[in-house]
């Protein structure tokens, strides 16, 4: 036995690695180590056989090639992770080797044999290989993931893997993405977004957003989204942040969906608001109530109060009406009345309410919700317009009565030829009845004019105590009443003087009829700045203070000291309408017992 040979085996024979030696030409199986024996899968007899012949599962593959090179040329032969297929308990199986096959010379430098020192690795190359299948199902779970997933490595911020819904939401080719630097890739996000991942890798704590505004670059156009993503760290073996996974998804529709929902809602409610609607939500088994703001101001309190408090609040005289609507609303669905109800300081006030029911599955109504308005004003305007049909009804029919009779007796006494001294006196009686009834009239169209926005202005510049002189003559021919007037002579104004004197008169008759005993009527007028003056001061018995604020309503009709005064109450309101489409304001004063003074202005207006 060389020596070398020797040497080997007492190697072999100490190694816990699988270790043989093949000699000669055919190379035959001289020395295995038990290591070897049981990769192999075989016992001591395949020693002193050719390895080719011991091992026939080697034929197709190339470890007999290998060494058969080596001990041709005598160069050895490494090899880093290799598969091999041996026969084992009669089944073929995989393992994973390194091989390093080395020559064997004796003394004289011949080869006579190759060495196989091998190590096996098959379990290391099977858990890489899971590892490998693991990152493959993860990669293509991520892939096929229906929300945008991006991993990022730690280290360099470099975009490792990245889905196609996460590239469809940023709007980028994964060319430009995968491999690059985040920030490189996604830069308009760079300055928001980057300081919080560095925080992720630092800290290792995740970040979570909802509903993240952000301008994306997408596909070369800049769109404003909206997008839920979370910065997740993954964790090393070693406890060190080896990669971010960023997991996103637009929502950008649900968001801009919630907002214009919350904009209508917003506008219903300015419009509720607007309108001074209450709203309640009523709860018709347990008997309580969501009741707005309004709702619990038209009912006199500044927070909601309980149901039964509600109930008491109705007028004694209306409460049947509310519970009839009522019962009427369960068998149709809509719910309506109108009725009066009382503060807690006993003021009365009426209540317009409307709702819907809303029923279970077995049909049992459940809930109301509906709105309530305060109608007292509307309810005092109709008042008012019932009160004012019925005395200009009458206002109408006196003189229509007076010109009947007139006619009746003038045809009397044409056809008799009786008196005829009273015909001219009949016919004036008829005429002053005309008048008035053209006056009425008159008013009426003013009215009509006015609410179809056809009340047109001729302006002209012209004297203002001329326009006052010609205004009080019917006054001062009268002779039952004295008319002072004061004021700059000079003094000139551009409105409408037809409309003017209109306003000017109504007020002068206004101060003859309130004021019948008193024979003094003050006229002033003044220029203030940029506006002029005109105030009609009587003497009379004056105006109650809480009348004042209605005196240029609409129908409105003052009584004072139990005495109603004929007229269609048109007057004043007419008079303001004029004065505010001239752009001037009109007001009244007035002090019980002491008389009354009413005024308007006029701006001043350059030609």
């Amino acid at each position: 036995m060389e020596p070398a040979e020797y040497t080997f085996r007492e190697l072999v024979n100490l190694s816990p690695f699988p270790v043989y030696l093949c000699t000669g030409e055919d190379l035959v199986i001289t020395v295995a180590n038990s290591a070897t024996l049981k990769a192999w899968g075989r016992d001591s007899s395949v020693i002193g056989k050719p390895i080719a012949v011991a091992l026939p599962e080697l034929n197709s593959q190339p470890f007999l090639g290998y060494l058969q090179n080596v001990f041709l040329t005598g160069k050895p032969h490494q090899t880093d992770i290799s598969r091999i297929d041996l026969m084992r308990n009669g089944t073929m199986q995989t393992f994973y080797y390194k091989f390093n096959y080395l020559p064997m010379r004796n003394s004289e430098g011949k080869i006579f044999g190759v060495a196989a020192f091998n190590t096996e690795v098959t379990e290391l190359e099977r858990a890489k290989q899971e590892v490998e299948e693991s990152r493959m199902a993860l990669y293509n779970l991520i892939r096929q993931a229906p929300i945008g997933i991006c991993i990022i490595r730690a280290a360099d911020v470099v975009i490792d893997v990245v889905n196609e819904s996460y590239l469809e939401l940023i709007g980028k080719k994964r060319r430009e993405v995968e491999g690059q630097n985040m920030w490189d890739a996604v830069p308009e996000a760079k300055d928001i977004y980057a300081p919080i991942m560095d925080g992720v890798i630092k800290t290792g704590r995740p970040f979570e957003a909802k509903e993240a505004e952000i301008t994306l670059i997408r596909n070369g156009v800049p769109e404003k989204v909206f997008i839920d993503f979370v910065y997740e760290p993954v964790d090393h073996f070693d406890g060190t942040i080896n990669a971010i996974m960023v997991i996103a998804f637009e929502v950008t529709d649900k968001v801009m969906a919630r907002r214009a929902i919350e904009d209508i809602e917003e506008r219903n409610r300015l419009a509720i608001d607007a309108a001074e609607i209450g709203t309640f939500d009523f709860d018709i088994v347990n008997t309580t109530a969501i009741t707005s703001d309004r709702f619990n101001q038209i009912f006199g309190h500044d927070a909601p109060v309980s149901h039964f408090r509600l109930l008491d609040a109705f007028h004694p005289e209306d409460k049947h009406i509310r519970e009839r609507a009522h019962q009427e609303a369960i068998r149709t669905g809509s719910l309506f009345y109108e009725a009066r109800i009382l503060h807690p300081d006993d003021s009365l006030h009426w209540i317009r309410v409307q709702g819907k029911i809303y029923y279970d599955k077995a049909q049992k109504p459940v809930r109301i919700l509906g709105t309530v308005l305060d109608i007292t004003e509307f309810k005092r305007l109709q008042q008012q317009k019932d009160d004012f049909i019925s005395v200009a009804s009458h206002e109408l029919k006196t003189p229509m009565t007076s010109i009947k009779a007139s006619i009746q007796i003038l045809d009397k006494l044409i056809r008799t030829g009786n008196n005829p001294e009273k015909i001219s006196t009949f016919i004036d009686k008829a005429s002053t009845s005309l008048n008035k009834m053209q006056h009425l009239v008159e008013s009426l169209l003013n009215v009509s004019r006015i609410s179809a926005g056809q009340l047109e202005l001729t302006k002209s510049r012209f004297n203002v105590a001329e326009m006052i002189n010609e205004s009080c003559d019917y006054v001062r021919l009268a002779g039952d009443h004295e008319v002072k007037i004061n004021g700059d002579k000079g003094l000139e104004v551009v409105a409408d003087k037809q409309k003017i004197e209109q306003v000017l008169v109504n007020l002068i008759n206004n101060a003859v009829k309130y004021a019948p005993c008193s024979k003094q009527i003050i006229i002033e007028f003044a220029q203030r700045k940029s506006t002029v003056k005109i105030s009609v001061q009587d003497f009379g018995e004056g105006i109650l203070s809480d009348k004042i604020p209605h005196l240029f309503e609409r129908y409105y009709r003052v009584e004072s000291s139990g005495v109603q005064y004929s007229g269609l109450g048109l007057g004043l309101y007419i008079s303001a309408e004029i004065v505010e489409r001239h752009g001037g304001k009109i007001g009244a004063t007035s002090e019980t017992g002491q008389g009354s003074t009413f005024w308007f202005t006029l701006p001043v207006v350059e030609d």
